[in-house]
């Protein structure tokens, strides 16, 4: 039989239902598209289900590393205290004007840095002021010379724990942080004082005396920081710490107390102006030779800040 006849024998079986036929072409169309729905099917996206977003925040809010770094002046409005050396005092009683034109050096940064929520903060300040001045009596027969320096440093290093947001910037109004804290504070205290009076024109008399106090002691501190966002770029702040509770002599205490404004000038960056108060008290409790050092501040601090 020619192809053309084979052709049309086998177009008669197929449309007559011829049952071999029939059943083989059934069976490929199983084979070839199986059911849907079908539970011994399974696809790519139900062996591996896409993570939730929450999830991954979660996890990279605990493995993600972030840091801060504050620059900032503090500048007292008054500065009131006592400096005592083997039972002699001389007080202190100076407004901002006084500590501007006295400043000789002064030095302040923070910083902290975290691994998810746990972390270590530091802040570390120095300032040294001094005067030198020089006076004649109303006759001019002696002229007096007198210097006096002051120091003072506080370094703080401590171990810190995150509840809420990571610090950031910018953040959503309502978004906040509360960072207590627990570490030691290194205070530095000193005191030079020297004068010279000498006798004018033919008079030979020349008297020099000078003295000095110096304290460097080691404190106990705790402390807590918070944060809330009032707008995207506005947030409040506040600090308090305080460290001592008489365990480097007899009267040893230091606190802070702040709170303040931070407005971002950018994303990762932050212009801070806060009030402050800062208090230092520290006694040697000899009733014979008693020496200590006070001095409370109080006044505007400035900042700027930067996110890592």
């Amino acid at each position: 039989m020619d192809p053309l006849g084979w052709c049309c024998v086998g177009a008669g079986l197929i449309a007559a239902g011829a049952p071999g036929w029939s059943e083989s072409v059934q069976d490929l169309q199983v084979e070839a598209a199986p059911a849907v729905g079908d539970p011994a099917v399974k696809t790519p996206a139900a062996e591996a289900p896409a993570p939730m977003a929450g999830d991954v925040q979660v996890e990279a809010d605990q493995r993600a590393w972030a840091s801060t770094v504050e620059l900032y002046g503090f500048l007292p409005i008054r500065l009131t205290g006592t400096t005592t050396i083997r039972g002699f005092s001389a007080d202190t009683d100076l407004d901002l004007g006084d500590v501007l034109s006295r400043l000789q050096w002064a030095t302040s940064l923070r910083g902290s840095v975290e691994s998810g929520r746990i972390g270590l903060l530091t802040d570390l300040s120095y300032a040294r002021v001094g005067d030198q001045p020089t006076r004649t009596t109303s006759r001019g027969r002696f002229t007096g010379n007198g210097s006096l320096t002051a120091v003072q440093g506080m370094y703080d290093l401590a171990l810190r724990y995150r509840f809420g947001a990571p610090e950031s910037a910018v953040g959503k109004p309502g978004q906040f942080s509360v960072i207590p804290y627990a570490g030691i504070r290194l205070l530095q205290a000193r005191l030079d004082a020297s004068a010279q009076v000498r006798g004018n024109g033919d008079r030979g008399l020349r008297v020099e005396r000078e003295g000095s106090f110096g304290r460097t002691w080691v404190q106990p501190l705790v402390g807590t920081q918070a944060t809330v966002f009032l707008s995207p770029k506005l947030r409040a702040f506040a600090r308090a710490d305080v460290g001592g509770w008489g365990l480097s002599g007899a009267r040893n205490l230091s606190g802070n107390a702040q709170v303040g404004l931070g407005y971002a000038v950018g994303n990762n960056t932050d212009l801070n102006l806060s009030w402050r108060y800062l208090g230092i008290e520290y006694k040697n409790g000899l009733s014979d030779r008693p020496s200590g050092y006070t001095s409370y501040q109080n006044g505007v601090e400035l900042g700027l800040k930067f996110f890592f």
